[in-house]
């Protein structure tokens, strides 16, 4: 069973930044295909942005100008660099690859 590590949630300011990370332990993955989700209380889970090898990534309109996906192949990993956080980006967003997802990391946009 593949699994993914995700990290660097927490509780920010309406304008603040944060950067998520997600790795894998066990069998190494490409970092290509792999995304990040997020849910939040009382609604259904969406994709944020996804990394792929080839063409632009994806962002969900509402993230579009705010967060970057990016990946650093040698160690495995996908970031996600969250920028001038609102309060309705708040969730628990999840990382996933193929049919893999992580533990899942709270981010809180409050003042």
């Amino acid at each position: 069973q593949e699994h993914l590590v995700d990290s660097g949630g927490g509780l920010v300011q309406p304008g603040g930044s944060l950067r998520l990370s997600c790795t894998t332990s066990g069998r190494i993955f490409s970092i290509y295909g792999r995304g990040w989700y997020r849910q939040a209380p009382g609604k259904q889970r969406e994709l944020v942005a996804r990394i792929y090898r080839i063409g632009a990534p994806y962002y969900t309109d509402s993230v579009k100008g705010r967060f970057t996906i990016s990946g650093d192949n040698a160690k495995n990993t996908v970031y996600l660099q969250m920028n001038n956080l609102k309060p309705e980006d708040t969730a628990v967003y999840y990382c996933n690859q193929d049919e893999s997802w992580g533990q899942g990391t709270q981010v809180t946009v409050s003042s």
